[in-house]
């Protein structure tokens, strides 16, 4: 067997690959931003005159198109998707947002299972191939961290872009088995309510997940977007459950346990429950409400000047279908129905799009998402009187963009 040569290239970027995590944690995101930006490519001065570059075994991007999510090098955090930089509605799987507890673990798909145990008649153990030889279903659906939106509503700035005041939301296609299906060759025992989704990371993050939804969509993944999982998305196999909080969609799951009530794990006591005003706490806020956000324009975008413009973004509910998305361009005095570019599917993100006549005065650009059970999306001021400025999770207050007369955009906390 003939060893592949090590390029000076490879050297590099195995260099930068062992180093990320000490010289990218320390940086704030924007400076890690730039401390990843790929240098500008080499173009010949008429491409009709030099050969192309040859096929590869997996294909790139264009060097002119360089998304990246931010901020990266961590073993405990949160990775943003670019919101800005997508157009449709599914998000590319390298780019989906991440949310990290205790790193990403490398696990062999040959060596892993699933446990399901407790409340059922015949404990059962899964491995990743006898799941692939259930019936499969593929589903879209996207996947939003209960903590999506923290900074634009307690420490809003002017130059922040879609991606750091919503970045931690994600839509992809899915593909594996029903729980149920899973659950139902164990034998659910009629007293089991609840079941525990059990991790096999680091910190073996583990939620209580009531059986109506294992009922209803929830879904044990394999594939997203055509491919196996990727593993900061739980590669070899996830739970996911479509509308709910992230952190539920447990990743690298290896364990199912049913019983009767809540198992009340760290995870759902000190973390992932809400501080109301009162001195009340909010638990057990599983659906993300519906929520929209205009990603262009946006910062740092800068119109060129009066005339038509799109204004496009995208929206999504956990309860159901969006519904309508409205569009205001005078800081919400009046309102207009946006067109909806997608189809009206459950717990998806939808895209929207708004076409614009700019007349070069001041503006303010916001979007209102409703969905299919009537629930329109909030102003900050409705948000915070009924969850206070100490709250913690679900910020889905309507988002606004300020345009200058110069045709700057930046980011403006809406009232």
């Amino acid at each position: 067997m003939t060893e592949k040569p090590i390029s000076r290239r490879m050297l590099i970027a195995g260099a930068a690959a062992a180093a990320g995590g000490v010289l990218l944690t320390n940086l704030p995101a924007e400076a890690q931003q730039k401390a990843a930006a790929v240098p500008p490519p080499v173009v010949p001065a008429d491409p009709t005159k030099v050969p192309g570059a040859p096929t590869t075994a997996v294909g790139s991007r264009s060097p002119f198109v360089n998304p990246q999510r931010a901020p990266v090098g961590e073993i405990t955090g949160t990775a943003l998707s670019p919101l800005q930089d997508f157009t449709g509605t599914i998000t590319p799987s390298d780019l989906h947002f991440t949310r990290i507890h205790a790193g990403i673990p490398t696990i062999d798909p040959a060596k892993h299972t699933l446990l399901v145990h407790g409340l059922v008649d015949r404990p059962i153990e899964f491995s990743v191939e006898d799941l692939k030889r259930f019936p499969a279903v593929t589903r879209t659906h996207f996947i939003e961290c209960s903590g999506n939106g923290r900074a634009a509503y307690r420490t809003p700035k002017p130059a922040m872009t879609p991606q750091q005041v919503d970045g931690m939301t994600s839509n992809s296609e899915w593909t594996g088995v029903p729980i149920m299906t899973l659950l139902n060759e164990a034998g659910v025992k009629k007293e089991a309510k609840w079941f525990l989704a059990e991790g096999g990371d680091a910190c073996l993050l583990s939620r209580s997940v009531p059986m109506t939804k294992a009922r209803d969509d929830a879904l044990i993944v394999y594939a997203q977007n055509g491919e196996p999982l990727r593993p900061e998305q739980g590669f070899p196999i996830r739970l996911l459950l479509p509308g709910y909080e992230g952190n539920m969609n447990v990743k690298w799951l290896r364990r199912i346990k049913l019983g009767t009530d809540p198992f009340m794990t760290r995870w759902e006591t000190s973390k992932y429950t809400d501080p109301l005003p009162g001195e009340k706490i909010r638990m057990f806020s599983f659906e993300m409400d519906a929520k929209s956000i205009i990603t262009s324009p946006s910062y740092p975008q800068k119109l060129s000047g009066p005339g038509w413009w799109p204004v496009s973004g995208i929206a999504w509910s956990g309860r159901g279908r969006i519904q309508r998305v409205d569009i205001s361009t005078n800081g919400g005095k009046t309102w207009v129905e946006a067109e909806l570019l997608s189809p009206l599917t459950p717990k998806v993100h939808t895209r929207f799009q708004y076409m614009w006549q700019w007349d070069g005065n001041e503006s303010m650009l916001m979007s209102r998402a409703v969905d299919d059970t009537g629930y329109v999306q909030p102003t900050m001021a409705q948000l915070e009187a009924v969850r206070g400025p100490g709250t913690d999770y679900h910020f889905n207050s309507i988002r606004a963009w300020r345009v200058a007369r110069d045709g700057t955009v930046t980011f403006e906390a809406a009232t």
